[in-house]
């Protein structure tokens, strides 16, 4: 067994990796886990003190993981498969770890999207999550008030990021955006976090699958001004739509509300710049930075 001398990693080191109390599945995998890690643990003789300097860690932090109370990371696990000679069988376990690692609400809407053949969206006061940089994301998150923790933010700015897998899915499935200009002007984390924001948009915005469009600082009035819209459909039929100025902001798959929320979509794709406008529209702002 290897022994690492070097200085143990601490909660600072660490952020954003606390359990959600109100998340019953997470709390049961997370609890499970390092209930199986601390019998491995006790079972070789090896004090908690002795196994956190083994594997990077501070004792205090072992205790948490074995606890339930905080969610290890891919590299505690694969270190304690190592050092306990588990076979990999606590490496195993990050397939379920990985899993509850997020929020439950943002998982269930990433469960959303993963299923989803069709995604659309309008966005009126920020870039959509699924298209933010990880410092455009980071800076919308520590903005809010009160203030999330250091801490929550990384977590926050972590689960974002996971959402974005869906760009990677094969078969890919169809993506639409809407966003206003008065959104994409706004230089959120300084210059430079902005032009890279911008230069994603573009980047995203020439995927195959993925259309992008602009709503135009001269469109006096359109059906969005309430609030973000999203509509989802999955390979059943079935469908889940979301409005901020609708049925209480709650997502709903009554096909009489979906047809309202389609209406008032399509209406703003009618509005917008077309693709090809909206990108020469980024590209402007672009060149004005």
């Amino acid at each position: 067994m290897s022994v690492d001398t070097g200085r143990l990693k601490t909660e600072a080191d660490e952020p954003g990796w606390e359990v959600d109390p109100d998340d019953e599945w997470g709390v049961a995998v997370i609890a499970t886990v390092g209930r199986q890690i601390k019998l491995r643990r006790e079972a070789v003789g090896m004090r908690a003190a002795d196994f956190g300097t083994a594997v990077g860690y501070g004792e205090d932090l072992v205790y948490k993981i074995e606890g339930g109370k905080r969610i290890p990371r891919q590299e505690y696990l694969d270190r304690a498969d190592e050092v306990l000679g588990a076979g990999g069988l606590i490496s195993a376990t990050w397939e379920d770890v990985k899993k509850v690692r997020y929020p439950k609400k943002v998982r269930e809407l990433g469960k959303l999207e993963a299923m989803a053949v069709e995604i659309g969206v309008y966005e009126c006061n920020s870039v959509h999550g699924l298209l933010q940089t990880p410092d455009h994301a980071r800076a919308v998150i520590s903005a809010a008030q009160p203030p999330y923790s250091p801490d929550d933010v990384e977590r926050m700015v972590t689960a974002r990021l996971a959402r974005q897998s869906v760009f990677e899915r094969d078969p890919a499935p169809s993506i639409h955006f809407v966003l206003e200009e008065a959104a994409l002007r706004r230089p959120i984390g300084g210059t430079m976090v902005w032009r890279r924001q911008l230069e994603h948009l573009l980047e995203v915005g020439r995927l195959h699958n993925v259309v992008l469009q602009v709503m135009p600082l001269n469109c006096e009035v359109h059906s969005g001004l309430d609030g973000t819209i999203e509509v989802l459909k999955f390979p059943d039929g079935t469908a889940v739509g979301r409005s901020d100025g609708a049925f209480n902001g709650r997502p709903t798959s009554d096909p009489k509300q979906l047809r309202i929320l389609e209406l008032r979509y399509g209406t703003i794709r009618a509005q917008a710049l077309s693709p090809g406008e909206s990108l020469a529209r980024i590209e402007q702002l672009l060149g004005e930075t």
